[in-house]
């Protein structure tokens, strides 16, 4: 099985422009604890998760002081990606050996959506079951 079969195609995302308050709307609405910011291209630039907002509003004193800051200054910028065709299993070890929860599948450096560890972890454990 593959990157292509398991992905969430259907993904929200942040721009260069998003504010941490957008960030958070988005996370809150989509029920997703990272988000992937892109440019103009649709080409991932920084992976903003749930952690990093923490981090940053911690060492800022609030979640208010940095509301209306460029969400991808807290992010991971020029995040791991993985193509496509990528065996989910190479994709697991590659988020475990980085510590990613989140991995932005791509096609030419297009985001075509995320893959998340459990995404990866159900994916495998189905298609390890025996055919009946």
């Amino acid at each position: 099985m593959v990157l292509s079969e398991v992905i969430h195609a259907h993904i929200p995302t942040l721009t260069s422009k998003s504010t941490v308050r957008d960030a958070v709307d988005k996370m809150d609405i989509y029920q997703f604890a990272a988000l992937v910011v892109v440019d103009a291209d649709n080409k991932p630039i920084a992976v903003l998760t749930e952690g990093d907002l923490c981090r940053a509003a911690s060492r800022n004193g609030s979640l208010m002081a940095i509301a209306d800051d460029p969400a991808h200054v807290y992010g991971t910028a020029n995040p791991t990606c993985a193509i496509s065709s990528m065996d989910i299993g190479d994709a697991f070890h590659l988020m475990l050996s980085s510590g990613l929860s989140i991995l932005p599948v791509v096609t030419e450096g297009i985001l075509d959506g995320i893959v998340l560890r459990m995404d990866l972890m159900q994916a495998m454990l189905m298609d390890a079951m025996p055919e009946e």
